[in-house]
């Protein structure tokens, strides 16, 4: 037995090693946006020099209301008629018009101006930063004051023994609206749970992993992560003329994903991988710890405190939302869900919801009291984006100057004629798609820098065929996820292999990939398998997201 076992393990040794030592060589992100705006600046200077461009019709927004304020401000007088008829005419939504596209190049004197005039503009008005900053503050007290470590403890120790796995993976993917929660504090506390049951502990920590990142891209809630996936989106829109995504755009597919891989990940963990482990003897006594003392009777006063603050919250939603007339209500139609202010204040109401949760919990539980404290973890939590704020300076750059080449035009209308006259499915080249960010999420892990490397450049192409934007997204986030748990770039990675050491002494990087192999492949099989066939029957992925444009 070991002598046939031994080859395989080298050889997965090696192709683990040659994977770790190709993604080493993937720079810093922030550093390969800028090798990704030198690239740009010499593959426009050449294409311009060429003389590359193309035609194409372009469908232009008719600004109906500044239209008809500027004809009430003339006292009403103005009307619109058909110049070959002379009849009078309704103002049309769109207009229609044939318009050339050049490459413009970069290291020309209007590119350079372009440079250097708009660098402070780009990243003003990218709304990643703003949109990522309102919503980690809520959640940066929530964190700080211990919420989201107690409400992760609480759930583990009440549930019950026949729903522990899918509580479990179920929490670990509400867990991906915190930062480090899940996977500093579920995936020890569900090898625990799972030999305080008597089942294999590896089995529970693979089961909360699976959750907390095969998952990862999908929840039930509104998170941190859509914020960001969804303004840099609109940001690859800005050239097309589209309406901008709301950050609900793919909130009914998301729900159902989380439910659905969640299920998948259970009968993975029981069918595949508690079988491989067998039963589990602890040769001596482990501690299952997260290395904190817990406070038990605080915490329990802080999550009552933190339950008061969250119907305080849920009161004043309802009042500004559910009357008619009510703030939050579109002024006209009186609509709560579109584009409304309700939708456009949701990241808002979400943060306020977590600051006002995790500042009551910090009183009861003792964690957290004053003011002071408050914006000391808000000011801590901004602290700890530096990096990730430096990186959205550079894709600021990246998008704006990508964009004035005209190169995401030239290559969104030359990729759809070669696709249109291929007769491709759509489904097909979606599934292609998510295959492909699958593939890459092997050396590039983290989900904002390859969409803000892929948006960019698929959102126009895939938008000639009438692949409405939110319907890329969610490819994006199918083909992100499941990988995930098995690249060895996974920073968290080398913590999961000393927890499955305290269970296992020889356990290593070779151990954990083993153990996730069956969820990356069931979860990617099933999560292709939802999405083709929610893409084909046309269900909307959000309010007001359908399939097509």
């Amino acid at each position: 037995m070991s002598s046939t076992e031994a080859p395989k393990v080298k050889e997965s040794g090696r192709f683990l090693n040659a994977i770790e030592t190709l993604g080493n060589k993937v720079p810093n992100p922030t550093i390969m946006f800028v090798y990704l705006i030198a690239f740009i600046a010499l593959l426009s200077a050449v294409l311009s020099w060429i003389g590359v461009s193309v035609t194409d019709e372009v469908i232009t927004p008719v600004p109906i209301e500044q239209l008809e304020q500027l004809n009430n401000a003339l006292g009403g007088t103005i009307m619109p008629y058909d110049t070959s008829t002379g009849a009078f005419v309704d103002l049309p939504e769109f207009t229609t018009s044939e318009q050339t596209f050049a490459v413009r190049s970069l290291l020309s004197p209007d590119g350079i101006e372009f440079f250097f005039s708009s660098f402070v503009d780009n990243f003003a008005g990218f709304g990643v930063v703003a949109v990522t900053l309102v919503a980690m503050a809520g959640v940066g007290v929530a964190e700080h004051a211990g919420l989201m470590g107690a409400l992760i403890r609480k759930i583990v120790k009440v549930a019950p023994r026949w729903s522990l796995a899918f509580i479990l993976i179920f929490v670990g993917v509400l867990s991906s609206v915190a930062s480090d929660a899940g996977y500093l504090i579920l995936i020890p506390l569900a090898a625990a749970a799972f030999l305080s049951v008597g089942r294999h502990p590896l089995a529970g920590m693979a089961a909360a992993f699976a959750g907390v990142g095969a998952i990862f891209s999908v929840n039930v809630l509104i998170t941190p992560v859509d914020s960001m996936l969804t303004e840099i989106t609109n940001e690859a829109l800005g050239s097309l003329g589209l309406q901008p995504l709301t950050v609900t755009a793919n909130l009914f597919f998301a729900i159902v994903s989380s439910v659905l891989m969640a299920l998948i990940a259970v009968v993975v963990t029981v069918r595949i991988v508690e079988p491989r482990l067998g039963s589990y003897t602890m040769v001596e006594p482990v501690d299952a710890t997260t290395g904190e003392a817990v406070d038990e009777k605080g915490e329990a006063r802080g999550l009552r405190f933190s339950l008061w603050g969250l119907l305080v919250v849920v009161v004043i939603v309802l009042a500004l939302t559910l009357p008619p007339g009510a703030p939050l209500r579109d002024n006209e139609t009186g609509e709560l869900i579109g584009a409304t202010p309700f939708m456009a204040s949701l990241i808002f109401i979400i943060s306020l919801g977590f600051l006002v949760c995790g500042a009551c919990y910090g009183i009861g539980a003792n964690t957290m009291r004053g003011g002071n404290a408050v914006v000391g973890a808000i000011g801590k939590t901004f602290g700890s984006l530096g990096g990730l704020l430096l990186m959205f300076l550079m894709i600021s750059q990246f998008i704006a100057l990508f964009n004035w080449t005209h190169l995401p035009t030239v290559a969104a209308v030359e990729a759809a004629h070669l696709l249109e006259q291929a007769n491709v499915p759509a489904v097909v080249l979606l599934v292609a798609f998510v295959l492909v960010i699958f593939v890459l999420d092997m050396i590039l892990p983290g989900v904002v820098p390859k969409w803000a490397i892929f948006a960019p450049i698929f959102v126009p192409i895939f938008a000639a065929l009438d692949v409405a934007p939110q319907t890329l997204l969610a490819a994006y986030r199918v083909g992100d996820s499941p990988m995930n748990v098995l690249t060895p770039l996974m920073v968290y990675l080398p913590f999961i292999v000393t927890i499955a050491q305290r269970y296992k002494k020889d356990a290593g990087i070779g151990t954990i990939i083993a153990l996730m192999v069956p969820y990356t492949v069931w979860i990617l099989v099933g999560w292709i398998v939802l999405y083709a066939g929610w893409f084909l029957l046309g269900i909307p992925w959000g309010p007001d997201s359908p399939v097509s444009l």
